[in-house]
């Protein structure tokens, strides 16, 4: 018996993405980490089109992880196209992990040139978009990036409801409420969002240790053997052939999002701290440099550079990586002491992508600003802290605020804040106010 798909849920910020682009001549490419959801919305996109009048057979789907496609080519994918395009309307093409199959730009390119088509395409690494596959698509196709779960999306999956009233005074109220009518503060329904993350599949098992943690392991091995150790050999890059030095590396990073870090730092912790097995030497900087852009290739971690701005440049010292996802962290660290601070810097720091923001770290002369976040119309400078209750606190993060002299929003995104405010300025708001607003 063939399986049957899941329930779909709505994941509209990337459906309506989709949506913009439906008819138009750009290849659309849907990246992101293994389990986001990339299948997912293929199917809602199938689905909206049916619903649009689109007539099935016009709907040609193919998942290159089923056995169904194993080892196809591009020659055999492109016949495989053409004997089922429809006799009159254009085709849709939903071309799901096609990463997998080897010289994929050839068929697609051809598909472009021969039929009256519309493709999409997903894919769980970078690489997709890079190097010598990008001049086969140069400016003919559009990426989608997709994330897990918002805060927002984390709540609607798991069968919460926001909702929103005034007070006596005016100022709005939040309240959650679950299928059965249980009431709960948004700061609640934040804590397990912390702690579980964001990966849909989190929804499907339910909010409990054991089964959150074998589906994060799932799929921790899947993009660690699939996209990292077994991928193919590339043109000017190395085979990665150490799954333990691998996984060190990566416990370092999610050890330390949010913290400034080189690849120099990486391999001398690992040498110093006694963090490699046996007698083994400290790993060229080469090496490192290698695993790590596997790990930003495959979507795990993310890296930030920092912006100066006062000179209004990039500059080459220390970036920051931080963690797609929250709950893969505590997956790999177990859940002891969640370092909250850096939590919350990791979760509004994928928030503002989501929201379409390019996102920098921002340098005012010694001190620092957490997020610069810009789009082509509007910048937001962004300070992150786990409680703005304490003065000294309070002041600490106002600080590097004040000292730039544009008139762009500066907001404080806090943790918890008795008393959220503006001063000076300077809007400071609570994390779940932030993650429900947009």
């Amino acid at each position: 018996m063939r399986k049957q798909p899941s329930e779909l849920k709505n994941r509209d910020l990337y459906l309506n993405r989709l949506i913009a682009f439906q008819d138009t001549e750009p290849v659309k490419v849907i990246t992101g980490i293994r389990r986001c959801g990339k299948s997912s919305l293929l199917r809602l996109m199938a689905r909206h089109l049916r619903e649009s009048g689109v007539k099935a057979e016009q709907i040609i789907e193919m998942n290159f992880e089923s056995m169904e496609f194993r080892g196809m080519t591009a020659e055999g994918l492109y016949q495989y196209v053409k004997e089922r395009l429809p006799e009159t309307g254009r085709a849709y093409l939903f071309l799901d992990e096609i990463q997998r199959v080897n010289q994929w730009q050839d068929a697609v390119n051809s598909f472009r040139v021969d039929f009256d088509c519309d493709i999409y395409v997903t894919g769980s690494n970078a690489y997709l978009l890079s190097s010598e596959y990008a001049t086969y698509l140069a400016g003919r196709s559009v990426e989608i990036k997709m994330l897990p779960l918002s805060f927002k999306e984390f709540l609607d999956f798991h069968g919460y409801e926001v909702r929103e009233s005034r007070g006596p005074a005016g100022a709005l109220r939040r309240r959650v409420y679950d299928r059965d009518g249980e009431s709960y503060e948004p700061q609640e329904l934040l804590e397990a969002y912390l702690k579980f993350g964001g990966m849909p599949g989190i929804a499907d098992v339910g909010l409990d240790t054991d089964k959150a943690l074998a589906l994060l392991d799932g799929v921790y091995s899947t993009v660690v053997v699939r996209d990292i150790l077994e991928r193919e050999r590339r043109r000017g890059q190395r085979q990665l052939t150490d799954p333990e030095l691998l996984r060190k590396i990566i416990m370092f990073l999610a050890d330390n999002i949010g913290n400034s870090t080189s690849i120099s730092t990486i391999g001398n912790t690992l040498m110093n701290e006694r963090l490699l097995d046996g007698d083994r030497k400290k790993p060229a900087a080469q090496t490192v440099q290698a695993y790590v852009a596997a790990l930003l290739e495959s979507f795990v971690f993310y890296e930030i550079k920092r912006f100066d701005v006062k000179g209004k440049e990039y500059l080459r010292t220390l970036g920051k990586y931080y963690i797609v996802d929250v709950g893969l962290r505590n997956y790999l660290l177990g859940f002891r002491d969640m370092d909250t601070g850096h939590m919350i810097e990791n979760v509004v720091y994928f928030e503002l992508l989501r929201r379409g923001y390019d996102v920098a770290i921002g340098k005012v002369g010694s001190r620092e600003v957490d997020f610069i976040a810009a789009t082509a119309t509007e910048k937001r400078y962004i300070q992150v802290t786990e409680s703005m209750n304490d003065p000294a606190t309070r002041e600490r993060e106002l600080t590097p605020l004040r000292m730039i002299r544009d008139n762009y929003e500066k907001i404080v995104v806090a943790g918890s804040c008795d008393n959220p405010v503006t001063q000076d300025g300077i809007k400071i708001i609570r994390l779940t106010d932030f993650l429900l607003d947009n």
